[in-house]
């Protein structure tokens, strides 16, 4: 029996009336200028060396606060009172930004999902105790935690990340945790467990998997956080080594010099504004797209 030619050209149009249905969300316009925004600070990052038309630590004591020249001029952004260009500094800057951001997110995420789902599939004396770490850290200023971290260790890149991470994976953990007691008592886990598999395999196989959409859409908040945290560190002078340009030690460095030379901290200063927007736009339309509660109430359309 052959298929008709109606059946077949049903078949043929499924797959692609399915994809236009899941990329529908995803079309949203803060999700767009979101994700374009996020995209744009990617690609500063990643082709930095390639964009850069100058070296950002090269000092060049004869051309110290220039203006920015729009018209084809060497140096586009001007230049900051030692002479080095803004522009590539401002490169450089989104890649520390992108690292630094990235790795405290995929660092807090880990312990803080894993702690999360520990703390709510076994419940009991587990729970308490890591809830209870999580109330004494939670009572910590994040700001002030973190200076008190980069006082003790000292500066570097990686000790401003576990400066950062120190408090950041709470949230996740408290979101993971309320998850995990309510996975704990589904079919799929009871089923599981009886059948013979290990708590390790449970929490792996069926409870993690479960906890990744909420974590995505915290960690696209904590990215956020974390680049305003990271420039608000650099800009008291407690974030990286002064050898490797950020956007707050740009603002820094431009705060005596804000009311002759604008141009050393507006452009850093719109950088922040404009990544921790096009962070926050996206991680609100991951928000409408994952969270149940709002698909329900109808209130993530749009």
């Amino acid at each position: 029996m052959t298929n008709s030619p109606a059946s077949q050209a049903t078949l043929a149009v499924s797959p692609a009336s399915d994809f236009r249905k899941a990329l529908r969300p995803w079309l949203k316009p803060k999700i767009i200028m979101g994700g374009s925004l996020v995209f744009l600070l990617v690609f500063m990052g990643v082709l930095a060396p390639i964009l850069s038309p100058h070296d950002p630590n090269l000092q060049n004591l004869t051309n110290t606060l220039q203006a920015p020249n729009w018209w084809g001029g060497a140096h586009f952004l001007g230049t900051d009172h030692v002479g080095r260009d803004i522009l590539s500094r401002i490169f450089y800057g989104a890649r520390i930004s992108l690292v630094i951001a990235g790795t405290v997110v995929i660092i807090s995420g880990v312990i803080g999902v894993g702690l999360g789902a520990i703390s709510g599939y076994f419940a009991g004396r587990t729970d308490f105790f890591i809830q209870k770490l999580v109330e004494v850290i939670w009572a910590f200023p994040p700001l002030l935690l973190a200076i008190a971290v980069i006082a003790f260790f000292g500066q570097g890149l990686w000790i401003l990340i576990a400066a950062l991470v120190a408090q950041r994976w709470i949230p996740y953990c408290r979101v993971s945790r309320g998850q995990a007691l309510s996975l704990r008592t589904r079919d799929f886990v009871d089923a599981a467990r009886s059948l013979g598999a290990r708590d390790t395999r449970i929490i792996i196989k069926h409870i993690l998997p479960n906890l990744l959409q909420a974590a995505m859409v915290i960690g696209t908040f904590a990215m956020a956080t974390a680049i305003i945290s990271e420039a608000s560190l650099s800009f008291l002078g407690l974030g990286v080594p002064p050898e490797i340009p950020t956007w707050g030690s740009m603002l820094a460095d431009g705060r005596a010099y804000i009311s002759t030379s604008w141009w050393l901290a507006l452009f850093p200063g719109l950088c922040i504004f404009f990544t921790v927007l096009g962070i926050n736009l996206l991680g609100d339309g991951m928000r409408d797209i994952f969270d149940p509660r709002l698909k329900r109430s109808g209130s993530g359309v749009g």
